[in-house]
């Protein structure tokens, strides 16, 4: 039984590449959609696995322990997200960084910053506008991946005494020092101040929580207070809390929760008139969105596969018609039927995992260019390729069962007669 079975199968793989070696257009465009279907379903699969690995990743190295306080919350809260009531609420400030370190036991770190955009900087003749300003307390350099690749970070007599240093992004240095100089030394004019630049920054790109050191100045929190309002609902201040090692982020929220309330004198009953936010509330909707995505990318998939099978049962039909009389050879020297239907189904098989092959290798060639031509990492995953064989194999015998079915109930005597 065994040894019969093993001859089907390999019977079967030489028929196949016969049918394709034969008909080599014929199969070729009945191959094209089952691989586009393969390709559709798998990239998606890949792009979507990749993007969470990386943002995983990131957040990860950003801790999953740290909780962002601001006016705005990062998703609804349950219903309409009610932006006229956010943007009327009160800032973050200096007394509510000192209530979370006095009142929150299970408070590691507490750092307060500012986001500051549509500001110019000037050095010499050179004047760049479009980066963003961080203006940051102490320990913002804990919470954040920041790498220093010349000069050092600010000190905590800046950071504390409102200094006018600053540390600056790899893209801002390139476009304010258009020589190869260093530029830690020199002295940029910020905000109406002659700010000195002690560190730049190695370049990181965009992280999870929307900071992009790249294209930025980091400067100590107090040295922009005489330059700008810091209470005005133009601008949003946030507090950035890790946990203690050990602490339970559910209870630090709970604390930091109950402290900012005191702080601000809100009412028993009353709305908290403040955000509390969390980098998971990100991957949550991520994958929400993914879903989505991934959704469409199966039924976009799945309507290529469904033209695939079509074409691959049109060559299954062709092929039983054109081995007739050879299947009615075989049942007259006592081939049986089962076997006669599984070796047209195993030829159908292999035929969509060849389409599914291909389609597995535009992925594969895909994944290695965005890899080489951007700072993305697409990785096919052993995972998603068994996918891509799997479903081409099952399409195989959806495909080619009833050509297979037809011909194992052929009639020996008339399929003989028949050429």
């Amino acid at each position: 039984m065994s040894n019969q079975i093993s001859k089907i199968i390999s019977t079967s793989f030489v028929q196949a590449f016969l049918e394709l070696k034969a008909n080599k257009l014929r199969s070729t465009l009945s191959l094209t959609g089952i691989t586009i279907g393969i390709f559709c379903i798998i990239a998606v699969f890949t792009v979507l696995d990749s993007l969470k690995k990386n943002i995983k990743e990131e957040i990860s190295t950003l801790g999953s322990d740290v909780i962002y306080v601001g006016r705005w919350p990062w998703m609804d809260e349950g219903g309409e997200y009610k932006w006229w009531e956010f943007w009327r609420r009160p800032s973050m400030s200096m007394t509510e960084l000192r209530a979370i370190q006095n009142n929150v036991s299970d408070a590691g770190i507490v750092t307060l910053q500012l986001s500051i955009n549509g500001k110019t900087a000037r050095y010499d003749d050179n004047e760049v506008s479009g980066f963003t300003t961080y203006a940051v307390t102490q320990d913002f350099e804990k919470l954040q991946n920041i790498e220093i690749t010349e000069g050092r970070y600010l000190s905590t007599a800046e950071l504390d005494g409102g200094a006018p240093s600053t540390v600056i992004g790899s893209e801002l240095y390139e476009n304010l020092f258009k020589s190869n100089v260093n530029a830690v030394g020199k002295t940029i004019s910020f905000l109406g101040k002659s700010y000195l630049i002690v560190g730049t920054l190695k370049k990181t790109g965009q992280n999870a929580a929307g900071f992009n050191f790249d294209n930025c100045l980091i400067v100590p929190y107090q040295s922009v207070s005489s330059a700008i309002d810091l209470k005005s609902l133009s601008y949003d201040p946030s507090l950035m809390i890790k946990a203690k090692p050990g602490a339970l982020l559910s209870e630090m929220q709970y604390e930091v929760e109950g402290a900012l309330r005191a702080a601000r004198k809100v009412r028993p009953g009353e709305a908290n008139n403040f955000a509390i936010n969390k980098l998971s509330q990100i991957t949550q909707r991520m994958d929400v969105m993914f879903g989505l995505i991934n959704a469409i990318g199966t039924v976009i998939g799945g309507i290529s596969l469904i033209v695939g099978a079509f074409g691959i049962a049109n060559i299954m039909f062709v092929t039983v018609k054109e081995r007739t009389k050879y299947i009615g050879l075989k049942k007259a020297i006592g081939a049986r039927s089962i076997f006669i239907l599984i070796e047209f189904l195993i030829e159908a098989m292999i035929l969509c995992i060849l389409g599914g092959l291909i389609g597995i290798i535009l992925v594969w060639l895909l994944s290695l260019i965005v890899n080489t031509s951007t700072d993305l990492k697409f990785i096919l995953s052993l995972q998603n390729m068994l996918i891509g064989i799997f479903t081409s194999a099952i399409v195989g015998i959806v495909a080619g069962f009833i050509p297979a079915y037809k011909a194992s109930k052929l009639d020996p005597v008339v399929a003989i007669r028949s050429l």
